[in-house]
C-alpha cells in the first residue's frame, strides 16, 4: 500500500510541476517571448522578462543541489538569485541555454522524486528540517508565481495572447 501511496504523491507534484494545474505552465509562458522585449521592464515593475527566468532557473538549480548535495552552497540571498537589473540585449542563445537549463534541473528533480528509494518525508541530514516533498511544492509554488509575474510583463508589453 505504502508504493501505491507513494507513487500517487509523486505522480501529483510532478504533474504540478510541469503542467501547473490551475495556473500556467512555465514552457507555455515563455513561449515565443520576443527576443526584443525580453529585458525590457514595463513601466512601474522592477523585472523583465528574462530576470524572472533567470531568478527561477537560479532558484530552483539551487534547491536540486540541495537536495542531492549535503555540501552544496547556495548563492548570497538576495543579490545572487537574481541578473543583473540593466537593460541588455539577451541573445537566442542566453535565453535557449536558461531554458535548457530549467529543463534539465526540473529533470534532475522529477528523476529524484521518482526513484522508490528517495525518501520523501525524512528530513535531509543537512538543512534546517527540509524533505523532499517539502522542497518538491517549493520549486512548484517558486516557478507558479513567478510563472504568474512573467505572464503579467508580457501583458503589459503586448506579448502575450
Amino acid at each position: 500500500m505504502e508504493d501505491k501511496n507513494r507513487k500517487i504523491i509523486v505522480d501529483e507534484l510532478v504533474s504540478l510541476i510541469n503542467k501547473g494545474n490551475a495556473h500556467a505552465a512555465f514552457e507555455d509562458t515563455v513561449e515565443n517571448v520576443s527576443l526584443d522585449l525580453l529585458n525590457k521592464m514595463p513601466d512601474g515593475l522592477p523585472y523583465s522578462v528574462w530576470q524572472m527566468t533567470e531568478h527561477i532557473r537560479i532558484t530552483q538549480w539551487d534547491i536540486v543541489e540541495f537536495c542531492i548535495d549535503a555540501n552544496h552552497k547556495s548563492p548570497k540571498w538576495p543579490e545572487e538569485y537574481w541578473p543583473e537589473k540593466e537593460e541588455i540585449k539577451i541573445t537566442e542563445e542566453q535565453w535557449q541555454n536558461s531554458l535548457k537549463q530549467i529543463a534539465a534541473d526540473r529533470k534532475r528533480f522529477i528523476d529524484l522524486l521518482n526513484d522508490p528509494a528517495t525518501d520523501l518525508y525524512t528530513p535531509f541530514l543537512h538543512g534546517s528540517g527540509q524533505n523532499l516533498l517539502r522542497e518538491a511544492l517549493l520549486i512548484a509554488d517558486h516557478t507558479s508565481y513567478h510563472t504568474g509575474q512573467i505572464i503579467v510583463i508580457r501583458r503589459l508589453l503586448n506579448d502575450w495572447e
